[in-house]
């Protein structure tokens, strides 16, 4: 596991590294929006941008201000400096506003030779669900012929299952670390999950088997809270190692880029698979992007604690998150009204100078629920 979490922290890791000197096409995309699935179904890597913690900006903030999602920026910076070179084709997403700046600033000042853009809807209503299909198969139709590749539906039905074996996988791996003597900590479930969006599904799976048997007898040791970590794109190991380095246990998340995307799962009963696929990625979003979802997602995080036994909730969000600042504000509320202690963190993306601030209030509010632990 120790390689694979060191290969989670790289931009351009071993797999995809292989697979381009194989002549492989990679795309990028950045919200769950953007099914992995349509892409392997034309035998493209899908790559989920990130930015790993990355702390310079000055290049994106001469186009894209400071006043906007710092971890956007930091994408773009990356971006703009070539760190993402090796990439064939972006495809941008209207997760929200700063996202498409992003995007849209990296297509014109450093352009690839593929863009499509994917809209998903903010509504999950049976119109919103019949477009949100016609979108996907126009994104996955438009790469498959910009690259001169066959997407036939079996193929697609293959990827999907797939993927859903994975999440199965993953859904087994996060219950490993929820145990009463947990396996595994939060760092190195999100740094496994970061690592199933840069590589190849099946070299995915057969990793995330390996990593479940050699956790079987591992016990994480010397933890003083069990804890519920939800917000923003985080993609910094680091944040999350600074909360457990204190004591305090990330046993369940509801992240961007941790448990939203492999809890929910896909109705087998559902003969096309272009509607199985909206439907799933419709149906799953827990991103307050979606107007209609917050009951949802306050039950989500309510199950979680209940399940995980968890003493208390920790919500983050980048500065300048918009959404999930005020998502955040209303989540707190709601859950201290049933008694659960929350730790509401806004924090600058990579901002490391910012983590001995962070440090501190995450130990007193450790403190504070110590009766509890």
């Amino acid at each position: 596991m120790l390689d694979a979490l060191r290969q989670a922290r790289v931009i351009e890791n071993d797999y995809v590294k292989r697979w381009k000197a194989d002549g492989g096409v990679v795309v990028g995309y950045s919200c769950s929006f953007a099914p992995p699935e349509i892409f392997e179904a034309a035998g493209v890597l899908p790559f989920r941008i990130r930015a790993l913690g990355n702390s310079r900006t000055e290049l994106a903030d001469s186009r894209l201000s400071r006043f906007n999602c710092s971890f956007c920026r930091a994408c773009l910076q990356l971006g703009l400096e070539g760190a993402y070179d090796f990439l064939d084709g972006l495809v941008e997403t209207n997760g929200c506003d700063q996202l498409r700046g992003m995007f849209e600033n990296w297509q014109y000042a450093h352009p690839v030779a593929f863009f499509h853009y994917l809209k998903g809807p903010h509504i999950e209503t049976p119109e919103a669900l019949e477009y949100y299909t016609g979108e996907l198969r126009a994104c996955a139709l438009t790469t498959a012929a910009h690259f001169g590749r066959e997407l036939s539906e079996p193929a697609l039905w293959d990827a999907i299952h797939r993927q859903e074996r994975i999440r199965v996988l993953q859904r087994q791996l996060n219950g490993m670390r929820a145990k009463e003597n947990p396996a595994l900590t939060g760092a190195e479930m999100l740094g496994l999950i970061l690592l199933g969006s840069a590589m190849l599904a099946t070299e995915y799976e057969r990793l995330l088997t390996q990593v479940i048997a050699e956790s079987e007898t591992r016990t994480v040791p010397g933890f003083k809270a069990r804890l519920v970590l939800g917000g923003s794109a985080t993609d910094e190991t680091e944040f999350v190692e600074l909360i457990e380095d204190v004591g305090g246990l990330v046993v369940a998340d509801a992240l961007c880029f941790g448990a939203r995307a492999f809890l929910p799962e896909l109705d087998r009963a559902e003969a096309d698979p272009w509607r199985a696929l909206a439907d799933l990625y419709l149906r799953r979003s827990l991103c307050p992007r979606m107007f209609d979802g917050f009951a949802r997602r306050l039950e989500f995080i309510e199950r979680l604690v209940t399940e995980t036994r968890a003493h208390g909730v920790i919500l983050v969000h980048n500065k300048f998150c918009d959404i999930h600042g005020i998502d955040n504000t209303l989540l707190r509320k709601k859950l201290r009204e049933v008694g659960t202690p929350v730790l509401t963190l806004e924090k600058e993306y990579g901002g490391l100078a910012d983590f001995g601030r962070l440090r501190t209030r995450v130990q007193a509010f450790l403190e504070h629920i110590g009766g509890r632990a």
